[in-house]
């Protein structure tokens, strides 16, 4: 499913036009871009959280210059999805 398809999907089930929701899906997505880069993870009861997870240092090669490099420790966005939200899916 696209983002045009999210938005079609809700347009159809609440009548609100396309270009409200196109707005409202996309200010959803930049908030929760905004405080995962503000390290802070984003709760939704029922349906899940948009969490940080912190990878460890690590060394890794670089096979055309037979070198050898280290990756410093970083963060990556990740979703956990809720139990009701799963129990759904089963």
């Amino acid at each position: 499913m696209t983002k045009a398809d999210i938005v079609n999907s809700i347009s159809d089930k609440t009548g609100i036009d396309k270009t409200t929701i196109l707005n409202t899906v996309e200010a959803f997505m930049a908030s929760v871009k905004e405080s995962l880069a503000k390290e802070e993870n984003v709760y939704l009861r029922g349906f899940g959280s948009f969490i940080l997870k912190k990878r460890a240092q690590k060394t890794a090669r670089n096979i055309s210059k037979n070198t050898t490099i280290i990756i410093p420790e970083h963060n990556i966005p990740a979703f956990k999805p809720a139990k009701t939200f799963m129990q759904e899916i089963k």
